[in-house]
């Protein structure tokens, strides 16, 4: 019985070392994980090709993006102690938000793949603030976003890009934890509260690492299943979003403040994972788009159609549309100021 309890654990925690191993060798060699079709390959398909052709292209460069969240989902609501949730990941700390912002740069993968991660966090007891938070500022403040933008985009873009998502992921967060349905969430959530003798005499009846780790597998499982059909539905609109974009029309319309809150609005429907926003900023960049715009642009990501049908799923509509709008007005508030302070709109 011992010998199949080891082989188990062994077995799991190489399916765990697995994603970890390859995401690092992947960030490590620059190997894209992010779908490679453009515009003119998309225009080019019959209509019913389109998504298919542009899920099986995401599925190619995104399956490990996505098992690895799925599993650090799992093992976050599995291992990361309760109480340090409690105290430290509670909406109505400060520190909490400053943890939030710190655990950033740690995950370099794109917005889609923040969403179980988050989920993860919110089940293992984070506030509904905090966990926000974490979920805005991750996918444009992670190391491998922030070296990227650099290059392709220059370090002014980058430094505004990452101080305006900081500061507008806090207030996004302590926001929507103050609404009432905010409340309401972690409050059906949040395990054993306001008893911390009990969550210490809870924790204090160890399980198996093998049944642990078997239980942050089924977790990171169970998002997976919750979350995959509406991704992919999501991912079926941006296919055909993407494939018939004017692109000729940019320097017209994507310049000055009209162009700063179109600029807003496009990029959340159109969803582009966290490197190829880049490069696609970087094309509309070339084509004409404003400096402020281009700040629009990439603090759009965070509400795109995927990840808000996504996370409706987990928090509810209510909470998915405060924080759809409140990024869409931090997206445009940082667009024109960077535009009227910096750059020029």
């Amino acid at each position: 019985m011992e010998h199949k309890r080891v082989l188990k654990t062994g077995l799991m925690l190489g399916f765990i070392l697995f994603f970890v191993i390859m995401m690092a060798q992947a960030i490590i060699g620059s190997y894209t994980l992010t779908p490679k079709s453009t515009a003119e390959d998309l225009r080019a398909l019959p209509l019913w090709q389109i998504p298919l052709v542009y899920i099986w292209d995401y599925a190619q460069h995104g399956w490990l993006c996505l098992g690895f969240a799925f599993t650090v989902s799992g093992l976050f609501a599995e291992f990361i102690p309760q109480r340090f949730m409690l105290r430290y990941m509670s909406s109505g700390k400060p520190i909490s938000y400053l943890i939030a912002i710190l655990l950033s740069p740690l995950f370099c993968v794109c917005s889609c793949t923040m969403v179980p991660i988050y989920a993860g966090l919110l089940y293992a007891g984070a506030g509904i603030g905090p966990a926000l938070t974490f979920l805005y500022v991750a996918p444009a403040n992670n190391l491998l976003a922030d070296i990227v933008t650099i290059q392709v985009l220059g370090w002014q873009i980058a430094v505004a890009d990452m101080m305006a998502a900081g500061v507008g992921a806090v207030l996004i967060g302590y926001v929507v934890s103050k609404t009432p349905w905010g409340k309401a969430f972690e409050q059906r959530y949040r395990k054993n509260p306001g008893n911390p003798g009990q969550v210490a005499a809870v924790e204090l009846v160890k399980q198996p690492v093998d049944e642990r780790l078997w239980s942050a597998l089924k977790f990171g499982g169970h998002i997976a299943k919750q979350i995959l059909p509406a991704f992919l539905v999501g991912l079926v609109i941006v296919s055909y979003f993407q494939a018939f974009f004017p692109e000729e029309y940019v320097e017209a319309y994507l310049t000055g403040p009209l162009g700063v809150v179109l600029a807003a609005l496009l990029s959340g429907p159109l969803y582009t994972p966290t490197l190829i926003e880049v490069v696609l900023g970087k094309a509309l960049v070339n084509l004409g788009m404003s400096p402020g715009a281009t700040i629009a642009w990439l603090l759009g990501q965070p509400y795109d159609v995927p990840n808000s049908l996504s996370n409706y799923r987990i928090v509810g509509w209510k909470i998915v549309l405060v924080y759809d709008l409140l990024a869409f007005a931090v997206a445009v508030t940082s667009g024109l100021i960077y535009g009227l302070l910096i750059a020029g709109l």
